[in-house]
C-alpha cells in the first residue's frame, strides 16, 4: 500500500481582542447612545415627513367652525380724500 502525503498547510495569522470589563462597558454605553439617538433622529424625521404641517384653524365671526355660520365679509371703500401724510389729519 502506498502512504497518502498529508499536505503541509500554511499557519493562519489569528487575531485575538481583549478587553477588560471597563472597556467593554464603554463600548456598551457608547452603543446605546448611539442607538437612542438613531431613534430619537428617525421619530423626529417621521413626525416631520409623514404628518401634514399645522394650520391655524379659520373661525369666523360668531366663532364656531361650521361652514354654516360662515359669512363673506366686504369691504366698500367710502374715503374720498387722500390720507394725510405720516397718519395726521
Amino acid at each position: 500500500m502506498a502512504t497518502a502525503k498529508k499536505k503541509k498547510r500554511s499557519p493562519k495569522k489569528t487575531y485575538r481582542f481583549q478587553l477588560s470589563l471597563p472597556g467593554i462597558a464603554g463600548i456598551a454605553i457608547v452603543c446605546f447612545c448611539l442607538f437612542l439617538w438613531m431613534f430619537l433622529l428617525g421619530i423626529w424625521a417621521g413626525q416631520t415627513f409623514l404628518l401634514p404641517s399645522a394650520r391655524p384653524d379659520v373661525k369666523s365671526a360668531s366663532g364656531t367652525l361650521g361652514n354654516q355660520d360662515r359669512q363673506v365679509e366686504t369691504l366698500v371703500s367710502q374715503a374720498k380724500k387722500k390720507p394725510a401724510a405720516n397718519g395726521q389729519k
